[in-house]
This record gives C-alpha cells, structure tokens and sequence, in this order.
C-alpha cells in the first residue's frame, strides 16, 4: 500500500534528535488528536486496549494458563516484561512509552500453545513461507488488528509510530536470513520498509534490545518461581550431579550454544550461593515469600548488571534508538540462561508433557486443514474479506494461519471440537 506524499527514502537517525518527527511518524495518516497525551503514549494506549493483549490471558506461556491459579499465562508474562523493560529503559534514557509498548507488544504474535503452537503452525505454513510469532507480531500490528484504515478502506492495524513499531521489532529481518528467529513475512515487507528507513540494516534500536532483555529477565526467573511453587522443580535438583549435567546440557543447546556445560554449571553454582537463594519448598506462607524474594532480587541483579555495563560503554545521557547498545555481561546471560534451562528441563521437556505437546500440534495442524477446506463459511467474519481478497493458494493460508494464530488455548480446543464433532484432543496441563 502507497499512502501519497510520504517519504520513504531513508533518514538518517540524528543522536541529538532520537524522537523527532521520523520516528514520530505513522504507516497510515491521521487528523491531529484532541488529546493531551504525547505520541508515544498513544501509541502505548493503542496496545492496552487491543483485542490481540486481552488474548493473551488464555494462550500458554510455559504450563496451560488454566493448569493453575498462581502460573503466569502469556499476559501476566506481557505485563511483567513491560514493567522490567519500562524500569531499564527509563534508567538509560529511553522513553519510557516507547519500551512499554514494545514491551506489551512483544509476544502479541503467538499462536495457542506458545512455542508449541509456534512449530505446529510453521509445518501447516509451510505453502506461504512459514510462521513465526515475532513476525506475526508486526502482522498484527500493521494489518490485522482493528483500529485505523488507509487509503483504499485497507486495514492499518494499530498504526503505532515508527519509533514504536521498530522498538517492537526482534528480529529486524526476514527468513531468507535466520529460518527459525526472524520478524517480516514476505506480505508485509512493504511495511517492514517503512518503519526501517534510515535504520542500519540489521541492527536493532536500543528500545528493542532492553525489551529483549527484559523478555528473557522475566522468563527466567519467573518460570523457575512457577516451576517450584507448581511441585515441577525440587531447587534441592540442582546440587544433584546427575541432574546439574543434564541441566547443562539442555540450557546449552536451547540457550546458549556457544557456552561450554562448565561455565553454565558455574553460573548455576553462582545462583546458588547467594544468600538470598531460598530453600527447600514446602508451600507455606514464608516459602512463598522467599520465592517472591527470589524474583525480585534476581530481576534486580540482571537489569542492573545490564544498566550498569551500558553506561560503562557508553556514558551517561539518554541512550535512544541507534545511539547505543545495550551492553550485557556474558556472565548474567550464562545465569540467564541456566535459570532457562530449568524450566525447560523439567517442565517443557519432562516426559509426562510430550504426549499433550504432540496433540496440541496434531490439533493445531488439523484445525488448518479445516478451515481451510470450510472456507469461507468456516472463517470467523473478520477473515472472510481477506479470504476473498486472496490472490492465490499460498495467501489463502496465510488468511487460516492467521485465524487460528488469533486464538486462545481453550478456544482452538472448542474450535476443533465443533469442527470435528469429535471430542476434541486435551489442552495443555
């Protein structure tokens, strides 16, 4: 889509002007708002109250979100992530709607099931060029999600500033680069464009490298504080050699493949060794306490190793968009990763869980063909016009892709059921 009389060529990003009127711009636009509230904070606004953040609530962060009344789902993880990236990027400069938003935004691309769901879906998009959650992320953003239109009635999606959509962006490339990470789908390229004009090719802004880091702070910490209050981890595991040479192994390959077993082992020992570290699980009252404990001075100690070596980098003064990185000491990401690899090691990978993780796929795979042989009568109303406005078979898929990436756990398991007339396959535990 062309809006007229928009620039387009590249604009070189000015340090002394990080927020000006290019990063201020908008794909789509709009008549000037009666509103005190700055850009930024509009554009923050736009996310809160997006149908794509409410769903979140019942789509799987790392354990089903209706497994239990104390694990995170994919928002609580969203919002907590927000408050860890606003907190960092308000200390280095950034602004701070800027990093909410990215913040919020960052995992409003994932299908049912999380990562799960994730490969599922990326087998049955295989015919359009695949699926990736980052890159539906920017999909919502830009076209899915109702808000504004362009030129032509054609759907703008949430229409977020430049500087917003760009802090959004994991991944500033397409799958032609990295099969598995990347952040464009080949239909949205046009506005991939757009809101990278002017950015170095490849690189992310410093807004989106403390959301990423921020991202990978609260999964952390926050799936081991759930693995152990659910009864899935005993902390006592960790000081078990058996288990500690397992767990290097699995942080190793999901996390940090070009750590060797001994420095992540190391890191581990580190953790355990602070005084704050609590001790055996029992339930009560002061075990929970010391888990919130737990989490609150680990996210202290990763955000603060991480302030603390960017301004040894770079200085002090705002730190924004292409003015500077985000400096992380390898050593908090070995610790990092290795509070990771406990969750994965005993909960994503644990045996009782790979039967349910297969039938979530099978119904997500068969959830595709259905759809897609029931179309349009079979789309939800919102997707019909992009089913008719299809050009081909391959962006007849990405229209079902796009519908059952839209939904919740519970929803893609009552889906399937009314497709099937059958008793459908369990969600996740």
């Amino acid at each position: 889509m062309t809006v007229p009389g928009r620039r387009v060529a590249p604009v070189p990003h000015s340090p002394a002007a990080p927020y000006d009127g290019h990063a201020r711009a908008r794909w789509a636009p709009e008549p000037p708002k009666q509103s005190a509230r700055g850009d930024f904070a509009r554009d923050r606004a736009r996310v809160v109250h997006s149908s794509a953040l409410r769903r979140l609530a019942g789509k799987t962060q790392v354990v089903g979100p209706t497994s239990d009344d104390f694990v995170r789902n994919r928002l609580t993880h969203t919002l907590e992530v927000a408050q860890v990236g606003r907190d960092l990027g308000a200390a280095l400069g950034c602004d701070p709607d800027v990093v909410e938003t990215a913040c919020l935004a960052h995992d409003l691309g994932h299908p049912p099931f999380g990562h799960n769901g994730e490969v599922a879906l990326d087998e049955a998009a295989a015919p359009c060029g695949g699926f990736e959650g980052n890159a539906h992320t920017l999909r919502l953003l830009t076209r899915l999600e109702a808000k504004t239109t362009g030129p032509g009635g054609r759907s703008t999606g949430l229409n977020l500033t430049r500087a917003s959509l760009d802090a959004a962006t994991k991944y500033p490339w397409g799958r032609e680069r990295d099969r598995r990470k990347y952040g464009v789908f080949a239909e949205d390229r046009e506005v991939f464009a757009w809101l990278r004009a002017g950015a170095p090719d490849g690189r992310r802004c410093v807004e989106a490298q403390v959301m990423d880091w921020a991202d990978d702070v609260a999964y952390s910490v926050h799936d081991v504080e759930d693995a152990v209050q659910s009864g899935a981890v005993d902390l006592r595991a960790l000081r078990d050699p058996a288990e500690r040479a397992v767990l290097a192994r699995v942080a190793r390959d999901a996390y940090a493949p070009d750590a060797a077993p001994e420095d992540l082992l190391a890191a581990l020992d580190r953790l355990l060794a602070l005084p704050w570290w609590p001790g055996p699980y029992d339930g009560s009252r002061r075990a929970l306490a010391g888990l919130k404990e737990l989490t609150s001075r680990l996210v202290g100690r990763f955000t603060g190793a991480a302030e603390a070596a960017t301004r040894a980098t770079h200085g002090g003064g705002p730190l924004t968009r292409y003015a500077a990185d985000l400096v992380v000491p390898p050593a908090a990401r070995l610790e990092v990763a290795v509070l990771k690899g406990v969750a994965a090691h005993w909960v994503m990978r644990a045996e009782r869980h790979l039967a349910v993780l297969a039938g979530q796929r099978a119904l997500l795979a068969e959830l595709v063909e259905r759809l897609e042989a029931g179309a349009p009568a079979a789309l939800a109303p919102v997707f019909r016009a992009d089913w008719a406005a299809a050009g081909d078979d391959a962006a007849r898929r990405r229209v079902v892709v796009d519908q059952v990436a839209s939904l919740t756990d519970p929803s893609a398991v009552a889906l399937h059921r009314a497709l099937t007339a059958g008793p459908g396959v369990p969600g996740p535990t």
